[in-house]
């Protein structure tokens, strides 16, 4: 008997909230940490189309991570689904945040460099695995390895998030100028809606990304003027979390919203953290200069900054599930996830190996967590806590 939809949206809440308490390492880390829990042990989906979905959610502005989660949400459990995997995912972050932003003293072991450092070893521990399981699956053959090994050494060689778009755009016209693949079944889709619930999606989407300044101008009101910046923000940052920091001190900094101490003690912060960086607008939402602030500004900032991708993510999915039905588009998308695979190798070099291994040490102990992740079959979250507590001890 299939799970009812109270128990299927009880699992999404239940499965993102354990991944909101232990996803360390940012977004890249986070895909690694998402496919080892819907992939390979609760087989949610294929191999291939996680990889679609990694594929889409890069193309689209926004965090890749929480994108693919919503997505993922949706699928199993539809639109409150969508928002389960997102509020669980993210409320961790949130209140960890909240919390050093109201001046809690309950949190040093936080900053601690020892701990940072061991979660960064975690994070390398997963993304590898991530890597080299999906290249096996995604990357079978010479000439998708080859898309695979070029497209991680262009964005090595040229670091920009746009770079990364136009490597993923270049796959896909490759593949789309090839031979298409010969079978191409329709996936399985029984919680995504239909392509007119998508366009009003893709349309509000707009529709408020230019609507909101005229709006914000017009009446003069500060609450919708922060809105605004933070949804702006959403709609246009690409490259993930690491890139909205700057973007979004260029409109709160600059303009007097924030003190600049207090945005970068927040920075700080939000590396310590496990879950999505974008919960940094939280904390400040919170910090305002003036109203709305406190909890009434980490709610309209959190919002703000989110509403883009679902707005994206739920309005792009019912056109991309039709999409990987087309032969063409498969042969397209086979292309497309070998650069995928190319883009996680890159990443796993820069940031996530360099910031990681400094040292003899350092490289021994990722040895030890890749070799406990593969052949011991240690949780993720719980390789998190031993990495981190074992490099503090150490």
């Amino acid at each position: 008997m299939p799970p009812s939809f109270l128990s299927r949206l009880a699992e999404v809440f239940l499965v993102f909230l354990q991944l909101g308490l232990t996803s360390f390492g940012g977004p890249v880390a986070h895909l690694g940490y998402f496919r080892e829990a819907f992939v390979v042990r609760r087989k949610w989906l294929s191999d291939a189309d996680y990889a679609d979905l990694v594929a889409l959610c890069q193309f689209l502005p926004g965090p890749a991570s929480s994108q693919v989660g919503i997505a993922i949400g949706q699928m199993r459990a539809g639109y409150a689904g969508a928002l389960a995997a997102w509020l669980a995912f993210t409320l961790p972050s949130v209140l960890l945040l909240l919390a050093f932003a109201c001046g809690l003293s309950a949190l040093p072991w936080l900053a601690d460099a020892g701990i940072l450092h061991g979660l960064k070893i975690a994070a390398l521990a997963v993304v590898t695995q991530a890597v080299w399981s999906m290249g096996r699956s995604l990357a079978p053959d010479p000439r998708r390895q080859i898309i695979a090994l070029v497209s991680a050494i262009i964005v090595l060689l040229i670091p920009n998030g746009l770079v990364q778009l136009a490597v993923l755009a270049a796959a896909i016209l490759f593949g789309l100028a090839g031979k298409p693949a010969t079978t191409a079944s329709a996936p399985d889709e029984p919680a995504t809606r239909g392509r007119r619930e998508g366009l009003v999606f893709l349309v509000l989407f707009f529709v408020l990304l230019a609507g909101l300044p005229l709006l914000a101008n017009l009446t003069g009101n500060g609450a919708l003027d922060i809105f605004d910046r933070f949804y702006r923000t959403g709609s246009l940052v690409f490259g993930g979390g690491h890139v909205v920091l700057p973007l979004l001190e260029g409109e709160l900094v600059a303009p007097g919203f924030i003190d600049r101490d207090i945005f970068l003690a927040g920075y700080g912060a939000a590396q310590a953290v496990p879950g999505p960086l974008f919960s940094f607008a939280a904390y400040a939402g919170a910090l305002l200069t003036a109203p709305p602030n406190g909890l009434a500004g980490a709610s309209l900032a959190l919002i703000g900054i989110y509403l883009p991708s679902f707005l994206l993510v739920l309005g792009a999915l019912p056109f991309w599930h039709r999409m990987r039905a087309n032969p063409r588009m498969r042969a397209a998308l086979e292309t497309a996830n070998a650069a995928v695979v190319g883009l996680l190798l890159a990443a796993l070099y820069d940031p996530v190996f360099t910031s990681a291994v400094s040292s003899p040490r350092d490289f021994a102990l990722v040895l030890a967590a890749f070799g406990a992740l593969t052949l011991l079959r240690v949780p993720p979250w719980l390789l998190v806590l031993a990495t981190a507590a074992t490099y503090w001890a150490l």
